[in-house]
């Protein structure tokens, strides 16, 4: 596996080694220990979740705050879309900065982005499968986000805003300048 880290500090793409022969293809998407060597802590996984979405389907800016923080280790099993974190830590060096990776069933790589991210990713294949491993569990009651077209993150999506389909809920999440603070 081959662990590159990005311009904000916690987050990291991983990309496995994939064995090919003439039956297909065989790789490792997972190992513990190999994974949280990779990212220097101890990350105990507890949740898997799955998403099956159309091109032009953005989720996000998605967190979950207080005792309910989640760090994410997402991927592509069908598909491609364009994975954004945004850095919502107060006293961090790149807060309200962002970085994007294109994941696919092809590139096999995967995503980590540990607690203190927005979090959400657009489709830009017909269809896609994406799926992901939280580290706590689910609570409604500490959702949070961000505007996925806050003009002060300048996230680029891949496609103009008129063509992306986004929930109600996601088009009502604040502006960063807006937000408070998340507890980061």
């Amino acid at each position: 596996m081959t662990i590159t880290p990005t311009p904000l500090k916690g987050c990291i793409v991983l990309t496995p080694r994939i064995f090919n022969d003439d039956r297909g293809y065989f790789f490792e998407s997972y190992n513990t220990e190999k994974f949280n060597e990779a990212v220097g802590a101890e990350v105990n996984f507890v949740q898997d979740n799955q998403s099956f979405s159309t091109r032009g389907v953005l989720r996000g800016l998605h967190l979950q705050k207080g005792e309910y923080a989640q760090s994410k280790l997402v991927r592509v099993t069908l598909g491609e879309v364009l994975d954004v974190a945004v850095d919502v830590r107060k006293d961090s060096e790149t807060y309200g900065q962002y970085f994007s990776v294109l994941l696919s069933e092809k590139n096999h790589q995967q995503f980590f982005i540990p607690r203190g991210f927005a979090h959400g990713f657009v489709v830009l294949s017909e269809t896609a499968v994406f799926q992901y491993k939280c580290d706590n569990y689910y609570n409604k009651a500490s959702e949070g986000g961000l505007h996925y077209a806050d003009p002060a993150l300048k996230i680029d999506w891949g496609m103009p805003f008129d063509d992306l389909l986004v929930s109600d809920k996601d088009k009502e999440l604040p502006f960063l300048k807006d937000a408070g603070d998340f507890g980061f």
